[in-house]
């Protein structure tokens, strides 16, 4: 009986060690998979059963997501995107202006649109912007990873914690909408400022002495509209935010507008499908798993004071989301919240969001922008982004706890 109780044990922490790592030392193995063998032994253990670990994991959020994805992925498919960048940046080309287009650019599509799309879009259209610009990429790169993380706290759709979020609470879009979009923008503002004292280059308001005839040239060919997709998905795409603001279920509006968009003589299913990104799924899987293992074994019995007040929950939150990441840090802590308790889980929204913004492995989104720049030859460090990451975080983390409290 004592093995098996270490068993168990060393099973789930091992889970949760990966799940922070990102990996397992040795082995071949993402979150993805890092979850759902952590699941695999704990049912194999008796845990729970195979019946009780299938209704734990929580349908609505797995189609929200998925819904979402096809979204995304149409939009991408379309060149909505790079279209949506070019068009704020036919506005000014100055180091500042860009600073600002960029910023408030990744912030409101994360908003509308699941955030770690907008990184991973963005990022290259960002190095091969400063690149035609002769800037430096850095205070950019930042510029996109922060800003994806804060300007989705504003909705229920911008990130995968929001989505389980709003699953959980009940609290209808624009009520969120209203809580926390001024949060997401004056995070926002606070984080150009944050960039203009770090990064003295970006301060400039003149256009740079080089061939903006490349920068056009390079929207030219990155921005490749697709124009019957591109009208197709643009009205499906506004009748899901209409349905979204009018209080429509949202899992089931998203289920509509994705299945609209798959009925198609253009584009082939399997491009569509390939964008999905199946292992977040997978993942969301294994961790609803893990936390009801969590809740049998009683383990969240330590964080019940600690959640008690709001300085005390955002902390819990914000320290559990660096150890394992915000996902999983509001699936362990939401048994703990009433449902109707609607202060609570907006802090839990907003500091399981803004608390990836502190290191450079708090977020996706973050490593998304990190690893895209590596593989284009740019190297973002943990030291660089910490120095941008920890300011930003405890000040829009302050901010939270002054608006929402």
């Amino acid at each position: 009986m004592i093995v098996l109780k270490y068993g168990i044990y060393s099973v789930l922490g091992l889970t949760y060690l990966g799940l922070a790592l990102g990996s397992l030392p040795g082995l071949r193995m993402n979150r993805a998979t890092i979850a759902l063998v952590g699941s695999a032994f704990l049912i194999a253990l008796g845990v729970v059963t195979l019946h009780e670990a299938w209704e734990a994991i929580d349908a609505k959020t797995i189609v929200f997501l998925l819904s979402m994805m096809v979204v995304n992925a149409n939009l991408a498919y379309a060149g909505f995107f790079p279209q949506a960048l070019s068009v704020l940046l036919s506005f000014t080309r100055s180091p500042l202006g860009v600073l600002i287009a960029l910023t408030f650019g990744s912030g409101i599509l994360s908003a509308i649109f699941l955030n770690d799309t907008i990184a991973l879009i963005f990022t290259p259209l960002t190095l091969s912007l400063t690149q035609a610009l002769g800037l430096n990429p850095i205070p950019y790169l930042l510029a996109v990873a922060g800003a994806t993380n804060i300007g989705s706290v504003a909705t229920l759709s911008g990130n995968p914690q929001n989505i389980l979020i709003g699953s959980f609470s009940g609290i209808g879009y624009l009520e969120f909408l209203r809580a926390l979009s001024p949060v997401a923008v004056i995070g926002l503002i606070i984080q150009i400022g944050l960039l203009w004292l770090l990064y003295p280059e970006v301060r400039s308001r003149s256009v740079p002495q080089v061939s903006l005839q490349a920068c056009d040239n390079l929207f030219t060919t990155k921005t490749r509209i697709f124009k019957p997709l591109y009208q197709k998905t643009l009205i499906i795409t506004t009748g899901l935010l209409i349905a979204f603001v009018a209080g429509l279920p949202l899992t089931e509006s998203a289920l509509v507008a994705a299945s609209l968009l798959l009925i198609t003589r253009r584009v082939k299913p399997q491009r569509i499908l390939k964008k999905v990104d199946w292992n977040l799924l997978v993942m969301f899987s294994g961790l609803f798993i893990l936390t009801r293992v969590t809740q049998k074994l009683n383990l969240l019995q330590p964080f019940t004071h600690a959640i008690n007040s709001a300085v005390g929950l955002l902390g819990v939150t914000a320290i559990l989301s660096n150890l394992i990441s915000n996902v999983p840090a509001v699936l362990l802590l939401q048994p703990l919240i009433s449902k109707d308790d609607t202060h609570s889980w907006l802090l839990l929204a907003a500091g399981s969001t803004l608390a990836g913004n502190l290191t450079l492995f708090g977020s996706v989104a973050n490593l998304i922008v990190a690893e895209a720049a590596n593989e284009l030859g740019y190297k973002l460090t943990f030291w660089e982004h910490l120095r941008f990451g920890a300011p930003l975080t405890v000040c829009t983390l302050f901010l939270v706890y002054l608006w929402v409290h």
